[in-house]
């Protein structure tokens, strides 16, 4: 299989970098581990799209941050009923979403855009002149002129033997397990409700009645009748490794068994849900923080705070940062002015490696931005904007950031 440009990851990011870059005219391969496109919505169950806005002034109306992809896939989202909102959560917008439905407008993106080939329950296991591919002891091989890594753990950059950094297990982000339950009745996680029972669950905790793991536990409803998502940051364990087998699968287990306790004691202990049951558990527990892959220039924290502007900027960060180090709840740092961080074409490619892009939660930054970055509205932008200097790089030689803006700029036309 030859291909123009090879994207690794079908989240948000890997799915706007590889519509991007087939839209161009570029012969395109998606490669996704899973069995559907949508990354941690459609395997974690993520079921808000936060980053899609600028930071609200007032009152004023919520006001998207990128145009291009990110914008086009919010309005279809919208347009098919697989969102609401957007919704405002104290300082913040975020668009409300089903993650089936995210999925399925995934799977319309890919099959009405010609030239975009997509591999499905399939990992990169090796790089040299070809690509090396595995589907169940089943190997393809492919070659490519440019590839964008948007894997979110920065795989397809460690395989290539691009340089990559990662956090101490105390700083890094902690995973969030997320569930849904059914049967829940309506209004019973309304504002004054979802204080009540975080109340009752941190009394529980205290009590010993509950892990301390779920003291965070977070509820939200759903635009489906009876429906609630809940969420649970995670400890992880004083050695969290988000990219060691062993510790991923303890933490798959144990993440089941807390958020086993938490639906039993909120049908037990609850009003409203008392009928309530596990509608769906995720495919994998949400990681928010791994590799990153060291860039021609590194977006720090101090950045994202003054608004950061530059002449190659080819995206918009406008989440604060979130960062989520213990299992608690979040810590959040807007920056003063609300204005958005631009993201430099240099961030998303690789400082070593001239044929690759990077794109989403591994793009080149600190952990600090990387806190503001990581979210689905800002992966659609970077995803976007790899996937097109992709595309352009393997027709033309090396891109600028003129380009990419122009590019984006026609396919929105």
């Amino acid at each position: 299989m030859d291909f123009d440009v090879l994207v690794a990851g079908g989240g948000s990011a890997g799915l706007a970098a590889a519509v991007s870059a087939a839209r161009l005219g570029a012969r395109t391969l998606l490669v996704e581990r899973h069995g559907s496109i949508g990354g941690m919505v459609s395997a974690a169950l993520v079921h808000s799209i936060c980053g899609l806005y600028r930071l609200p002034v007032g009152d004023e109306s919520p006001a998207l941050a990128n145009g291009g992809f990110a914008a086009e896939f919010a309005r279809r989202l919208l347009a098919n009923g697989g969102a609401s909102g957007p919704v405002r959560l104290g300082r913040v917008d975020v668009l409300l979403q089903r993650p089936t439905a995210f999925a399925q407008l995934a799977d319309v993106l890919v099959r009405e855009t010609p030239g975009l080939t997509v591999r499905l329950h399939t990992e990169i296991i090796a790089t040299r002149e070809e690509v090396s591919l595995s589907c169940r002891g089943k190997i393809e091989t492919a070659r490519a002129r440019t590839f964008v890594d948007a894997t979110g753990d920065a795989a397809l950059a460690v395989l290539r033997g691009a340089p990559c950094e990662i956090e101490p297990s105390a700083q890094l982000q902690r995973p969030a397990f997320i569930f849904a339950l059914g049967g829940v009745a309506c209004g019973a996680v309304e504002e004054t409700a979802r204080l009540r029972i975080a109340q009752r669950i941190a009394r529980a905790v205290k009590e010993g009645s509950l892990p301390l793991e779920a003291l965070g536990t977070h509820l939200r409803g759903s635009s489906q009748a009876g429906e609630v998502f809940v969420t649970i940051d995670l400890h992880g364990g004083a050695t969290f490794d988000p990219l060691d087998p062993a510790g991923l699968s303890e933490l798959e287990t144990s993440g089941r068994q807390v958020a086993q306790r938490v639906a039993e004691f909120l049908r037990g202990e609850v009003e409203g849900f008392a009928l309530s049951y596990v509608a769906a558990w995720p495919a994998r527990v949400g990681i928010r923080e791994s590799r990153r892959v060291v860039g021609e220039y590194r977006l720090e924290g101090d950045d994202v705070l003054k608004a950061a502007r530059f002449p190659d900027a080819v995206a918009a960060a406008t989440w604060p940062i979130e960062l989520r180090e213990t299992a608690s709840g979040p810590r959040l740092r807007f920056p003063p002015s609300g204005n958005p961080c631009e993201i430099p074409l240099r961030a998303l490619r690789a400082r070593d490696d001239e044929a690759l892009f990077v794109a989403g939660r591994c793009i080149s930054c600190s952990h600090e931005a990387q806190a503001s970055v990581r979210v689905i509205g800002t992966c659609l932008a970077t995803g976007e904007a790899s996937g097109i200097a992709a595309a352009l790089q393997a027709r033309n030689g090396r891109v600028t950031a003129a380009e990419v803006v122009a590019a984006r700029e026609e396919l929105a036309r």
